[in-house]
């Protein structure tokens, strides 16, 4: 089963610094329908104001995944952690028993990302949290894990989840495969450019929800990078 769901029809939230799209419900935006994809529980698409930002607030129990599409953002944590995550690039902080964080745009210049939520298989651990710096010429036409259940294993930033985060870049008229488990939850987001998922279009910012198949084919029509989260 695969499934396209619109940029343009999913949920919006619009703060004049933050301008958000939200693939399932969250804050103000409820739809019973939307309510997460396995594991995956939140995908917001959000534009940041240059000089703006969130300001400290609280998460408990729960794996928090950002994802820099353009311009940077800035970190900074209870626990003492800070640092600058720049396009490309993956900070990943697993909330535990509770930590309190601030997410800044210091840039001059308007910064895009994908913070994407995933439900642990755990609660009540410490809280942590980590970055790296992921190259986008090492996932051109390839998959390059970025985050893991497995960190080791897949030497990407650790997930306490059994699932996994991973990025790639593909040309116009590039196909990319990716073996499946029928019975995970897979979602993908392309940006730059509309791809076709086993002969399903979806355009830039589209979501697409994929269950039950063994393999996913994606070809781009554009120029795109690809994120796609992987759950039980």
């Amino acid at each position: 089963m695969i499934e396209i769901r619109p940029f343009d029809r999913l949920g919006k939230s619009n703060h004049g610094w933050l301008d958000t799209s939200f693939h399932f419900s969250f804050s103000g935006y409820h739809d019973p329908d939307r309510m997460g994809w396995g594991q995956l529980r939140v995908w917001n698409d959000d534009w940041i104001k240059a000089q703006s930002g969130f300001p400290p607030h609280p998460h408990r129990d729960m794996e928090i995944v950002t994802f820099v599409r353009s311009g940077a953002i800035s970190h900074r944590d209870s626990l003492g952690n800070q640092g600058r995550t720049a396009a490309g690039d993956v900070q990943v902080m697993s909330a535990g028993t509770g930590i309190t964080h601030a997410e800044y745009n210091l840039e001059s210049e308007d910064t895009t990302l994908f913070q994407i939520w995933i439900m642990p298989d755990k609660t009540g651990e410490a809280p942590g949290w980590g970055q790296r710096e992921f190259p986008r010429g090492d996932r051109a036409g390839s998959w390059v894990t970025v985050a893991s259940g497995e960190p080791e294993k897949d030497n990407a930033l650790p997930l306490r989840a059994d699932a996994r985060v991973l990025a790639a870049t593909l040309k116009a008229g590039d196909t990319l495969d990716l073996p499946l488990e029928a019975s995970r939850y897979y979602y993908t987001v392309p940006v730059g450019g509309a791809v076709v998922a086993n002969g399903h279009e979806a355009q830039e910012r589209d979501g697409i929800a994929v269950t039950g198949e063994e393999l996913l084919t994606i070809t781009a029509k554009d120029d795109v990078e690809l994120l796609l989260v992987d759950t039980r």
